[in-house]
């Protein structure tokens, strides 16, 4: 029973998740039948696994949710639309009593009240929304799908018509079947229409999934296709045309009827191999020093010794990359929570919100991914909140009353940046230092600030422009936990006016724990590394074509004019760059601009496993994270671009 629970507990989350979709979706469009059907699976599957355990109260709710979706897929309502609330809201109750079972082995002590409340709600939507006289959702599909020629020819001399709808499965090759092989044993087939379950898509065609989604008509009782398709019931609506009987799928109450060729592991055990092949990296790092030493005593020794560092090095490499592609899941993954929660809110402030993300195939580390929820709903709730005005007051703007947020995503080498923009009045600066001076801040200071550092004081504790308390807001708890927890993934988060209107919060992340090179550059005695993409090239110059502009220096490089800095003064350390004849100089960019940054010298390239900064240095500006280094001292390594701006 714990095994079951086990597994209960993996994929309940993900038939929540793909059952919110649906209705979410089905809001927009309400025609689609595919969608329908995907909610009414998903449900299905989910409270035959409730019916399991000993979870009563879920399982009478997921009862009544099946029900009414049922009477949905049957065209039995007229108008089903009103009815997706209640369902979303059973579908939300659902998603927190898995949590709870997940945290105490056991459904909240209010889950029998709620239970009843929402198999009150969902049964009186069912019955109030019957209606005898409507098509049936089957025929209306067939309909769409055939052309009025066609289903002439398959009525003619009175024929009672039984349509079909298959779906195969995506791993139906994996489990042996073969689709048109079902299509061929149907008994007097008339017409057959075949199409793409999704858009196929060129570029990320997969040959070993199939995409078919196959309509029919058979002149034969539907009682002799139910039984052909007994097998594959799950994947088949099958309607009596004449009598709009609808066919239920033939899933099993277990909800396990599908094979998958994916092996579920504990994170954890992968994480163990991560940190592995981290001290492999140290490992072969120190090898490599000793190679060095070597070639003083023995050189034909440290060049055999090196030869096979360099084989370790590009193994090392290859694990690393395939356990980072174990551990790479989509933002999908948090993303697709989202829009139900927008919703909801935007409903209990009375606004209208339309919610759009793009991105969310960009993957991610799963410790980035999953601990991204949490302050990127604070963000949103913030845009959703505070930045979208109510839609009188949008229109007495001159704007449209529907407010609109935008979540995007983005890869830009080792990083992901992610962005949440809104349309609504922007920041108010003014009363940003007005609420900070009511927190206790000394006046002058906040006076003394420019506008981005203004807009800043957003994130510090307890701050909060709200008028009043609510259920939502007001209480300055929101934000600064967002930067919290944020830079405990390594990460950092801003936000600004967006010159077009509204505001805009940009959050850059590590993708992962990632191997990179660097460049270990010396200031002083101290070392330091740069990521080797970061570094256009190293030069020397001569000190006397280093000149002072102003506050400044600079130096023309191949008839460009390079802005010239030293690391220690970037890094507040003593003045150790000691200038001879010539400086030591490695360009790097900040923006479109080549800036030129003074080193006492340049070092080795290693390969190193990159860790955030954690603890008391999580967030430090400037630093990208920490390497160990074969002779185990520990390298910090510098945002460069950071640093200079």
């Amino acid at each position: 029973m714990d095994e079951l629970l086990e597994q209960f507990l993996i994929e309940a989350p993900e038939l929540v998740q793909q059952a919110s979709d649906d209705l979410l979706a089905l809001e927009d469009d309400p025609v689609n039948a595919l969608r329908v059907d995907s909610a009414f699976r998903a449900v299905h599957t989910l409270k035959g696994s409730v019916a399991l355990f000993d979870f009563a109260p879920m399982a009478r709710a997921l009862h009544a949710a099946e029900s009414l979706l049922d009477d949905v897929r049957a065209g039995r309502l007229a108008d089903y639309r009103p009815a997706i609330g209640a369902l979303l809201e059973c579908i939300g109750a659902c998603d927190q009593w898995v949590k709870s079972i997940a945290a105490i082995g056991s459904l909240p002590i209010d889950a029998e009240t709620e239970a009843r409340r929402l198999t009150n709600a969902l049964t009186s939507l069912s019955r109030s929304g019957a209606a005898a006289d409507v098509p049936s959702l089957a025929t209306n599909w067939a309909s769409s799908v055939f052309s009025r020629d066609e289903v002439i020819n398959a009525t003619e001399g009175g024929r009672a018509i039984t349509a079909i709808r298959y779906a195969p499965n995506p791993d139906c090759f994996f489990q042996g079947d073969d689709p048109l092989a079902w299509v061929r044993r149907i008994p007097e087939l008339v017409a057959l229409r075949i199409d793409g379950l999704r858009p196929w898509a060129t570029e990320s065609f997969d040959p070993y999934s199939c995409n078919l989604l196959i309509y029919a008509l058979s002149t034969a009782p539907a009682a002799d296709i139910r039984e052909l398709f007994r097998m594959v019931g799950d994947q088949a609506v099958i309607v009596d045309a004449t009598s709009s009987d609808e066919a239920r799928p033939a899933a099993s109450d277990a909800g396990d009827t599908v094979a998958s060729r994916i092996l579920r592991v504990d994170s954890g055990q992968i994480d163990a191999l991560v940190d592995l092949v981290g001290e492999m990296i140290v490992a072969k790092n120190g090898i490599a020093h000793l190679a060095a030493q070597m070639g003083a005593v023995t050189p034909q020794l440290a060049r055999q010794l090196a030869t096979k560092q360099a084989e370790m090095d590009r193994l090392v490499g290859d694990m690393h990359r395939a356990l980072m592609n174990v551990r790479m899941v989509p933002l999908a993954r948090t993303f697709r929570r989202l829009p139900r929660l927008i919703r909801d809110l935007a409903l209990k402030l009375g606004k209208d919100v339309v919610f759009e993300m793009r991105g969310e195939d960009v993957e991610a580390d799963k410790a980035i991914v999953d601990g991204l929820f949490d302050p990127l709903l604070h963000v949103l709730r913030n845009a959703v909140d505070h930045g979208i005005e109510l839609p009188e007051t949008r229109q007495r703007s001159g704007k449209p009353p529907n407010g609109r947020v935008l979540l995007e995503a983005e890869r830009r080498r080792d990083q992901i940046l992610i962005s949440v923009v809104d349309d609504g009045g922007g920041i108010n600066v003014a009363r940003i230092r007005q609420a900070a001076k009511a927190a206790g801040e000394v006046n002058g200071e906040i006076d003394a600030l420019d506008d981005a550092a203004a807009i800043d004081l957003i994130f510090s504790p307890g701050l909060s422009t709200a008028s009043a308390v609510t259920e939502i807001s007001g209480r300055g708890v929101g934000m600064d936990v967002a930067r919290t927890a944020i830079e405990a993934l390594g990460g950092r988060i801003t936000i600004s006016n967006a010159a077009e209107g509204g505001a805009v919060a940009r959050i850059a992340l590590p993708q992962a724990v990632v191997m990179t090179t660097v460049m270990t550059v010396a200031v002083g005695e101290e070392h330091f590394g740069v990521p080797i993409d970061a570094v256009e090239e190293t030069v020397r110059v001569p000190t006397a074509r280093i000149k002072q502009i102003r506050t400044g220096s600079a130096f023309v490089l191949r008839d460009r004019t390079i802005p010239f800095v030293r690391l220690c003064d970037l890094l507040k350390l003593p003045n150790a760059v000691h200038l001879g004849d010539d400086a030591k100089v490695l360009i790097t960019s900040v923006g479109e601009q080549s800036v030129g940054v003074e080193v006492s010298g340049f070092a080795e390239r290693i390969d190193v496993l990159l860790r955030p900064m954690s603890g008391l240095l999580a967030g430090m500006p400037g630093m990208l994270g920490t390497a160990l280094l074969g002779d185990g001292r520990v390298l910090v390594v510098l945002d460069l671009p950071e640093l200079l701006a």
